[in-house]
């Protein structure tokens, strides 16, 4: 089974990915800006972070999973000295499920205001 999520965005369309993918048991969901309807949410790696991981979890429930099914997560940071900022969010979220984690350097995003982008991967359990 392979079933795509979308969130309406003008960039999903013309670029041609999803926000989500769900393959069997397992949601791969793209990396994810603090992108809001008025433009960026936040102006430091922590809001940014926090807003990003509830945009988040809002996939996920709309996907039929949660915070707790989540196996990866990577942060990408424009910055990698803001690591502890972004690490601290990301802590608030995931500090006793524990999914694999990477921070990875970047240079700028499209939008100089973006400073973090977080990817995930979900998997449900077959028991």
């Amino acid at each position: 089974m392979r079933k795509t999520y979308g969130t309406g965005s003008v960039w999903e369309q013309s670029l041609g990915y999803s926000r989500a993918v769900q393959v069997d048991n397992t949601l791969y969901i793209s990396a994810t800006a603090a992108s809001g309807p008025d433009g960026i949410v936040g102006d430091d790696f922590y809001s940014q972070s926090k807003y990003i991981l509830e945009k988040l979890g809002t996939v996920l429930a709309d996907a039929g999973f949660s915070y707790e099914d989540v196996v990866q997560s990577k942060l990408y940071l424009t910055d990698i000295s803001k690591w502890e900022d972004a690490g601290r969010a990301h802590g608030e979220v995931f500090g006793e499920i524990r999914p694999t984690l990477s921070l990875v350097h970047v240079l700028p995003f499209l939008d100089p205001q973006m400073l973090v982008e977080i990817e995930l991967v979900a998997q449900k359990s077959t028991n």
